[in-house]
């Protein structure tokens, strides 16, 4: 790591305030020599316009799931072992390495020092600490186990990052299939079929129907090769556009669920996964039922089942348990309306939803893998039918002029 230059504010020992800049290899490095002058180290930052360009692009990278959750572990783990929560933040700013992550953690512990609580120096960061995070938190500092809550809040994302690499793991197979048949239908129209074509434009003759077609494609594709460039790119932007909107995200979630191959039922099982486990963390952290819904709802990642949980929220406000709206809304298979009711019923409602999350998790795995079992032979096949589908459009004047010679 190259030198920074960094801006610093210390107390003296009479108790003035003295600040400057000091060049090093990292913060934790300009708070010892502040330290060996006999200072007490207020604050240390990096200098604006001192960033190298590693960490200039990693402003701009997406906060990992993963680097959240070993923060919250360690976060856990050293409040847990007794440590103050200002020296705990110190210890996470200095080992954080992920720019946008360190310095959020570097305002917080700012923050706090400053008198904030925790869970309001986190929620100026929805970046970093999303609402899930900031509302356990909160209901830890209010309970007076904010260690047990960030582990709980450790487990939690652990749990989501792993269901999502297991969603992404199953579709790279038939995402690179697609890609590859992709480039050799457009290699083969590009370069294979303008051969065969001059060919059969010296020989003469009418050409058959298909062949003619693909001759026609190419033709277009190497004619006007832009408006094939800039249509897939016009049509994503059209669509992200189209998904971004009200209707057009009600409309997009509805089409999930009731996507053929059973993708449907593997979408609406992962929002249910999701929804348990988020609304069992936070009721087990002590978060309110209501808060809880309204978090549970943000975080569902599908409209058709997040919407009408503002109509559960205000029947529970009124006094209705829980599982009784949500069988109304009809959004959730009878099974988790039954367990969560006897859920209520015994006083374990948390522990319910933990066990329909792990359940729901395992069928996920289970039908991902099943539909890849299915999906890479399908796409196998439709390889070969485009390759073939070439071929024989260019092979068809030939057996019609072997025809002829015979």
């Amino acid at each position: 790591m190259s030198a920074r230059t960094y801006t610093w504010k210390a107390l003296a020992p009479g108790g003035a305030t003295q600040s400057g800049e000091m060049v090093g290899q990292s913060q934790a490095e300009v708070a010892a020599q502040l330290r060996t002058r006999g200072l007490t180290v207020v604050d240390v930052n990096q200098k604006a316009g001192s960033l190298d360009l590693d960490e200039l692009l990693d402003r701009f990278r997406p906060v990992k799931a993963r680097e959240i959750t070993v923060l919250a572990r360690q976060l856990a783990t050293m409040v847990a072992s007794g440590l103050s929560l200002l020296r705990a933040l110190y210890v996470l700013e200095e080992q954080t390495e992920t720019t946008k992550v360190k310095g959020a953690v570097s305002s917080v512990r700012r923050d706090v020092e400053a008198g904030l609580s925790l869970s309001q120096a986190m929620s100026k960061h929805p970046a970093v600490f999303n609402e899930l995070f900031v509302a356990m938190v909160r209901a830890g500092e209010a309970g007076g186990n904010l260690e047990e809550v960030l582990e709980r809040v450790a487990v939690q994302l652990e749990k989501d990052d792993h269901l999502k690499r297991t969603v992404r793991a199953a579709m790279v197979y038939p995402i690179l299939i697609g890609v590859f048949a992709v480039g050799v239908l457009t290699g083969m129209v590009l370069f294979i079929i303008p051969i065969f074509a001059e060919m059969f434009e010296d020989l003469g003759g009418d050409l058959p129907t298909l062949t003619a077609f693909m001759i026609g494609v190419s033709d277009a594709m190497r004619g006007y090769w832009y408006l094939f460039l800039a249509a897939p790119i016009v049509l994503t932007f059209a669509f992200v556009k189209w998904k971004t909107s009200a209707s057009g995200g009600l409309a997009w979630d509805r089409l999930k669920l009731r996507m053929p191959l059973k993708i449907g039922d593997i979408v609406r099982k992962i929002a249910t996964a999701r929804f348990a486990r988020t609304l069992g963390t936070l009721t087990a952290s002590g978060v309110p039922i209501l808060q809880a819904l309204e978090i549970t709802a943000h975080t569902a990642g599908n409209r058709v089942i997040s919407d009408p949980m503002a109509e559960v929220g205000e029947r529970v406000r009124q006094g209705e348990p829980l599982a009784a709206p949500l069988a109304r809304a009809s959004v959730f298979p009878v099974m988790v309306t039954q367990m969560m009711a006897v859920g209520e019923e015994t006083g374990a409602l948390d522990s319910m939803l933990h066990k329909l999350a792990d359940f729901y998790d395992s069928e996920v795995e289970a039908m991902l893998k099943a539909l890849t079992s299915v999906i890479e032979p399908a796409m196998m096949i439709f390889v070969g039918a485009i390759v073939g589908l070439v071929v024989i459009s260019m092979y068809m004047p030939m057996f019609k002029i072997f025809e002829l010679v015979q």
